[in-house]
């Protein structure tokens, strides 16, 4: 006879203290989505108020790590943010469509005061995210008619450093304050936005030989490129170098593509109001500017920093040290010329602003871009650009070229005077 099979094993019976589940143990070991929230939305804010992204990623980074925000990452471009969040292997990714927006000191001297709060724990993440909230939404500190006076006192002090006279130092604030105006409407239409850097570039070259017109023969490449230096992106060239030498190619290549369309926007603006302007008015005596006193030079170093505070939205309580930093980024910059040439005289000028930015963040407490970013703005090469590309518009294609490549040399050199200024005084990646 068969031998009788084996009977079946016991099914276990459940007990209060058997281990949870394995699913309940990767709910239990999820990121906090409340810290994640306050991160994302501090990082949409950083990036609008003009973070580069090497600089955004490092202090998400600190950030999450402060939270307990384990297994994280995060990749900018002028464009987009992209975050995650948890172990590889079961990680969360969001996706932040964003715009570029208006570098905005101010805000961003504010929000870095709130990630340190969170961070330290003095704040929740459900605080900081009605904080930032209320940044946000908050009015400048600086009305539409005193930003818009502040395009005009720029545009006349670059004007003399350009070479300019009186004469065309007044039409050159005439034409900054029309631009100024101008800048308010399109902000309140989205769709002339899209076109604003040409249509600005139209209104003033047509208006620059109106004026020339009234007042007399101008040095019209001067004046006109005066009345547009607050187009010029510059400041956003040097951006774009800056993030492809710390090897953010995918963020410094779309930054370095959209300076160039904005150049190419600005000269073909340029070219049809000047056509345009000579065909209604006459074509304007352009004539060599006659040379001013020293001391306008000063005056025009004094305001050139000082309308940079309203324009670039810094807080009030910084504008005393805006300008000294302009001042000694001008000077360094000068002296260097002298020794070094013009295009590398740049480098003692960025290196001096940015030892100077981060004293200035050890003692106040404050980021160092509210400093570095006004003193360095009359040092990026945005003007040298628009000169590259008109001479290839009118055919110099040599001169154009030689241009292009001293425009590209003073921003490599402004480049390598921050970084290395930041392995000399390197700058914190998130203050207690």
């Amino acid at each position: 006879m068969a031998a009788p099979s084996d009977p079946l094993p016991d099914l276990p019976v459940a007990s209060p203290h058997v281990a949870p589940a394995p699913f309940v143990e990767r709910r239990r070991g999820e990121p906090d989505p409340r810290a994640v929230g306050f991160v994302l939305q501090l990082a949409r804010a950083l990036h609008v108020y003009g973070y580069s992204a090497p600089r955004l990623e490092d202090v998400l980074g600190a950030i999450s790590d402060r939270l307990g925000l384990h297994g994280h990452g995060f990749f900018s471009t002028p464009t987009s943010i992209m975050a995650a969040f948890g172990p590889e292997e079961r990680q969360r990714t969001h996706l932040l469509r964003v715009e570029p927006g208006e570098v905005n000191l101010g805000k961003l001297a504010e929000l870095e005061h709130v990630a340190g709060e969170v961070a330290t724990g003095r704040a929740s993440p459900e605080e900081g995210m009605a904080a930032i909230v209320r940044i946000v939404a908050a009015p400048s500190a600086y009305g539409s008619a005193l930003v818009t006076l502040a395009h005009g006192v720029l545009s006349g002090a670059v004007c003399q450093f350009l070479g300019g006279g009186w004469r065309e130092i007044g039409v050159a604030t005439l034409l900054g304050l029309g631009l100024g105006a101008f800048a308010l409407l399109a902000g309140r239409h989205p769709r002339l936005g899209r076109v604003f850097e040409s249509v600005a570039a139209f209104l003033v070259s047509a208006s620059a030989i109106a004026l020339a017109r009234l007042v007399g023969p101008l040095s019209m490449f001067v004046t006109t490129l005066a009345g547009l230096i607050v187009l010029m992106p510059g400041l956003t060239l040097t951006t774009a170098i800056s993030e492809l030498a710390t090897r953010n190619l995918a963020s410094g290549t779309a930054r370095i593509s959209g300076a160039f369309m904005t150049l190419l926007g600005i000269v073909f603006g340029v070219a049809l109001g000047t056509r345009l302007g000579a065909a209604l008015f006459g074509a304007a005596a352009s004539v060599p500017a006659p040379p001013l006193p020293g001391w306008a030079g000063i005056v025009a170093l004094l305001l050139a920093p000082l309308a940079s505070v309203a324009i670039l939205r810094a807080a009030p309580r910084d504008a005393a040290w805006i300008v000294a930093a302009g001042v000694l980024g001008v000077v360094c910059g000068r002296l260097g010329a002298a020794s070094l040439g013009v295009e590398l005289g740049t480098f003692a000028g960025a290196f001096a602003v940015a030892l100077a930015s981060s004293a200035y963040e050890r003692w106040q407490r404050r980021p160092s871009a509210v400093v570095l970013v006004p003193g360095i703005l009359l040092l990026v090469p945005g003007s040298v650009g628009y000169r590259s590309l008109s001479s290839l518009m009118e055919r110099q294609t040599i001169a154009g070229i030689e241009t292009a490549f001293s425009m590209i040399l003073t921003a490599v050199a402004l480049v390598a005077g921050l970084l290395i200024a930041g392995v000399v005084a390197p700058e914190p990646k998130l203050r207690a």
